[in-house]
């Protein structure tokens, strides 16, 4: 796999807003490849299939727990091209849905997935924190990907109908947390929330069995859904309101992504990324003057309120 060479050593801060923030950039060591020796096959409820440890965690292989929800895969999504191209499900999920450190893809506009993929393939679309794994593995895959399968790979994920993936909770308290696989996992103890959004599995154990049944829970602060659905739907003085381009349910429009129902993690990098001129490209600019003036309070509260929303 090409990993892109042209990322930045340090990452990319904008002044007014601070360091990328590491609870949406989690950075940190991935699981531990299991043993080839473990042929233990594993289960999930609501499923007749079976996999190994090893097939689980392999990049080429989108393991399909739930064939009967979904069309049938590409090849390219279900199998990548070896050695140059990931399964696209692999990361996304068959049914598209993806997790916090990736993209949920489905029901998005497949003109909308193609621009993406030429944004990251030509070097407009980066992550302002260099050492995110996700992202250089998505430029690395969209410099090897040929047209076709871009094109097949889009189509699919377009067709597929989003579902509530991701529970949002006002809290002032979370459990603390740690970075394992790319993402967010609890461990011993509590501690304030403050100005944070900590997403995690809902069942850490069916998430890393990959099954596309088992989603996720946002925990956000106190008050941040109304303050943030007062930021989408008004602009607050701040910005502009987001139903203006993403459609009057935010569900998208034209050629535009839905914004409900999606990661928080997800939605605050990319206003960040945005912010901090790490992501650029086709219609971005058109975003620029919409988070000019937003703090990270303000990005916390938008991605808390459209979480929310039904997909």
């Amino acid at each position: 796999m090409a990993l892109a060479q042209n990322q930045p050593e340090k990452a990319t801060v904008d002044p007014a807003l601070g360091p990328p923030p590491g609870w949406a950039f989690a950075v940190g060591p991935a699981n531990n490849p299991p043993s080839a020796a473990d042929t233990t096959l594993r289960h999930v409820p609501g499923s007749t299939a079976t996999f190994t440890p090893a097939q689980i965690v392999d990049r080429y292989h989108a393991v399909d727990w739930h064939p009967a929800g979904h069309p049938s895969m590409p090849e390219i999504v279900a199998n990548g091209r070896k050695p140059d191209v990931f399964a696209c499900g692999f990361c996304h999920l068959p049914n598209g849905q993806g997790r916090p450190e990736n993209s949920s893809l489905a029901g998005l506009p497949a003109e909308y997935i193609v621009r993406q993929m030429a944004d990251f393939r030509g070097g407009q679309r980066k992550s302002s924190e260099p050492r995110l794994p996700p992202v250089n593995l998505m430029i690395g895959v969209a410099s090897k990907a040929d047209e076709g399968e871009v094109r097949a790979a889009a189509e699919y994920f377009a067709s597929l109908k989003p579902k509530e993936w991701i529970r949002v909770v006002e809290t002032k308290t979370v459990s603390k947390t740690r970075v394992a696989g790319w993402m967010l996992v609890p461990t011993v103890g509590g501690e304030p929330i403050g100005d944070r959004i900590i997403e995690t599995a809902v069942n850490l154990e069916q998430t890393e069995l990959r099954n596309d049944a088992s989603g996720f829970i946002a925990y956000v602060p106190v008050g941040s859904i109304a303050k943030g659905k007062a930021l989408v739907t008004t602009g607050a003085g701040k910005t502009i309101p987001c139903n203006i381009c993403h459609g009057s349910d935010l569900r998208g429009k034209n050629d535009v992504p839905s914004i409900a129902g999606r990661s928080p993690s997800y939605i605050v990098r990319q206003l960040y990324d945005i912010r901090s001129g790490s992501r650029a490209g086709t219609n971005t600019a058109l975003m620029k003057p919409t988070v000019a003036k937003l703090t990270l309070d303000d990005m916390i509260s938008i991605a808390a309120y459209t979480s929310s929303l039904h997909p």
